[in-house]
């Protein structure tokens, strides 16, 4: 293929002006005429590439779509009063339903719901694709809700006010247009709203730096300016907390992805700084200020390391005492996953070795926290969620929690416990999706460049042995403090385990399985460690004899597209097949694109030459070249991505082909960053990509079930 192929320059008409020294800029128009003129182009040669006769993407299509919407699925719950409130797509729904139903009700196989919204009946009716984009009830009535709708599944909605009583929208009630919002409820007749309304409403990095509080019945623009955050800032934020006897509002200035100036409103209307370390995360409970520490605390009441979840008593400490106590403190294998309150107990996820442990901790009479382990399934990801409700008088429900467990090979199951008991009710289990007898998973560790222990997890098929030959998927992220814990693998179990392939994670740096220190040694002038870190997982595995480098596939998206387009660019004879996702790719512009200015604190800046320096390192839009020998790659994006920008995975294919590469490429026009708006496009989406693996990476052996 010459460099002048037309599937990678400019139709006619583009405009010349945009191209710079990067001859592909102009796909950087999301919207742009010859941009989508190029994008179904490719869309159509991929589909007549993957989904043709003998082709197995008709079955991988329907099996994925059929378990996407199994009706036995656990609905999810989030409690507001005297109800459960659940978003539910199916088959029929595609859009979903938004609706509701009592604790009673739910303990039944087959719940009676109320029906709040359907969204397939709303967006028929307003000629619009509306995607669900979620609700914030005000309580302690819980009559009235903002509902947000995304056009397509964009990170940008319209909010609107919705009345639970007439279940629709209310005449003249609020709205908010179109933008990257977010909204809170301060009373019946006001919010707090910040958005995108007037000059310089938005920082760099595209959200709202201006809250504002907005009476009913007046307009938006109108509504004073209550805080402000800086042009060069991430966004500001507010929440509101209307727990009796310790109601309090916090506005927070997120100065980049991980730090932040927090002001408590005081009943003057004044605002007072909170004294916290910039990198920490705050959270109140009724007289308690509570920190989860990303850097060593050394003030009173230490040292603590970072990862450690420290509290004081917070009149206290506004009035000056910052002497604090630690809750949970890390070691080199546990972190603190996640914490959450019922009224009286603080249940504390703690991530061992990336899987999950719990402890129950109750407020002492004097002073302090008692308390310790907490019995729940092992190994694998258990998730706690309490269900008290601080708006209710009495709340039966205060000392009560949900939890879920699941692994690898183990569907979801939702329990209701109770602080008081060891005992828990089994409320919901999720279908089985695949047959996962004789199937194993296991944990190893490899062993970086520069000498740290990187754990992973192989899941076997059936009968599953090391025969050097597997097709083996091998899948990663490594950014932002996210942890790849153990979780059923459905669909991926599907498409992949059953018909014989090896199913791979890793947990390398960059992610937070233990805890913050394990994410930043990762960031900025580090990054390089966390592909380090992948490519020895590579390695291992063909170590281990499970597979070979032409049998294994990569795949990522985000960050993780990130991940898999710097491997594919560096090691490219480490693997033979790669599923790029959503991805960063040209890493000199990704601040200018969408919301990518929010992260620099994760890559750096690429305007300054020394950020640069080590960023050009990696950054697989620079480093790609034509006489390099890469293996097979999808990239795969959303037209309505307005996250990460579909340019990325636009202008890395056409670099690619114009260089002679095997490259295929598919964006769905709606979906937003998670690629799909529905089920039916994820299962096409997820089609497509297992399609390409299987025909890339080739078989099972024949003795594979």
């Amino acid at each position: 293929m010459s460099p002048d192929d037309t599937r990678s320059l400019p139709p006619a008409g583009a405009a010349a002006a945009t191209l710079d020294d990067d001859p592909y800029r102009w796909l950087e128009e999301v919207d742009g005429v010859a941009a989508l003129q190029w994008v179904r182009a490719r869309n159509a040669e991929t589909e007549a590439a993957l989904t043709g006769p003998g082709s197995p993407f008709e079955a991988l299509r329907s099996q994925l779509q059929a378990a996407y919407d199994a009706p036995g699925r656990i609905p999810g719950i989030v409690r507001r009063g005297g109800w459960l409130y659940n978003f539910w797509q199916d088959a029929e729904h595609p859009r979903g339903l938004w609706r509701r139903t009592t604790l009673d009700q739910y303990r039944r196989p087959d719940p009676a719901w109320e029906l709040l919204l359907d969204v397939d009946a709303l967006g028929a009716a307003e000629a619009e694709s509306w995607v669900w984009a979620g609700a914030t009830v005000l309580g302690p009535a819980y009559r009235r809700a903002m509902v947000s709708l995304s056009r397509g599944g964009a990170d940008a909605r319209v909010v609107r006010e919705f009345d639970l009583e007439t279940r629709s929208f209310v005449p003249g009630g609020f709205a908010v247009p179109e933008a990257k919002s977010d909204v809170r409820w301060i009373d019946d007749d006001t919010l707090y709203v910040a958005t995108d309304v007037g000059p310089a409403a938005l920082t760099d990095a595209g959200y709202p730096r201006r809250i504002r509080r907005w009476p009913r019945g007046t307009p938006l623009a109108e509504a004073p300016v209550v805080f402000e955050a800086e042009p060069g800032d991430v966004s500001a934020g507010v929440s509101v907390d209307s727990t009796p006897g310790y109601e309090r509002t916090l506005f927070v200035r997120h100065i980049d992805f991980y730090t932040q100036h927090c002001w408590l409103l005081a009943d003057d209307g004044s605002l007072q700084r909170l004294d916290v370390p910039d990198d920490a995360s705050i959270h109140f409970h009724q007289d308690l200020l509570l920190m989860h520490l990303r850097s060593d605390w050394a003030g009173p009441g230490g040292p603590f390391p970072n990862g450690s979840l420290v509290y004081a008593p917070l009149a206290a400490y506004l009035a000056g005492d910052r002497t604090v106590q630690a809750l949970f403190v890390p070691t080199a294998t546990r972190s603190l996953a996640d914490y959450d309150w019922t009224r009286g107990c603080l249940l504390l996820n703690v991530a061992d070795n990336v899987a999950s442990k719990l402890e129950l901790w109750r407020r002492a009479e004097g002073g302090g926290f008692e308390g310790g382990p907490l019995d729940a399934p092992f190994p694998g990801t258990v998730g706690v969620s309490c269900l008290h409700d601080p708006l209710v008088p009495d709340d039966p429900l205060a000392e009560h929690y949900l939890l879920d467990y699941t692994d690898h090979l183990t569907p979801a199951s939702l329990y209701l416990g109770h602080t008081g008991s060891a005992r828990r009710e089994l409320l919901k289990s999720n279908p089985v999706l695949f047959d996962a007898a004789g199937m194993r998973a296991e944990q190893h560790f490899a062993t970086s460049r520069d000498g740290t222990r990187v754990p992973y997890f192989v899941v076997w098929p059936r009968d599953g042995r090391p025969d050097g030959d597997r097709p083996t998927l091998l899948y990663g992220y490594g950014g932002f403090e996210v942890s790849l814990e153990p979780g059923y693998l459905g669909g991926r179990g599907l498409a992949w385990l059953a018909r014989g392939g090896v199913y791979v994670v890793a947990n390398i740096r960059g992610g937070g399985e233990f805890g913050p220190a394990w994410h930043q040694a990762a960031v900025k002038a580090h990054k390089q460690r966390s592909y380090d870190d992948f490519a020895a997982v590579a390695e291992d595995l063909v170590a281990r004899g499970i597979t070979r480098p032409a049998r294994l596939g990569i795949m990522g998206g985000s960050n993780g597209g990130l991940l898999v387009g710097a491997m594919a660019v560096q090691r490219p004879e480490l693997f033979g097949a790669v599923v790029c996702q959503v991805p960063l790719l040209d890493m000199q512009r990704y601040h200018l694109l969408l919301a990518g200015a929010s992260w620099i604190a994760e890559y750096g800046n690429p305007d300054v030459p020394e950020e640069w320096g080590w960023i050009s390192a990696y950054s697989p839009y620079q480093r790609v070249r034509a006489e390099g020998r890469y293996p097979q790659v999808l990239f795969t994006t959303s037209t309505r991505d307005d996250r990460v920008h579909p340019g990325h995975a636009r202008k890395m294919a056409a670099k690619m082909l114009a260089q002679g590469h095997a490259v295929r490429y598919f964006e769905n026009i709606e979906g937003g960053h998670g690629g799909g708006a529905d089920n039916v496009q994820r299962a096409r989406m997820a089609a497509l990509e297992f399609t390409f693996l299987w025909e890339a990476l080739g078989a099972p052996p024949p003795s594979s079930p």
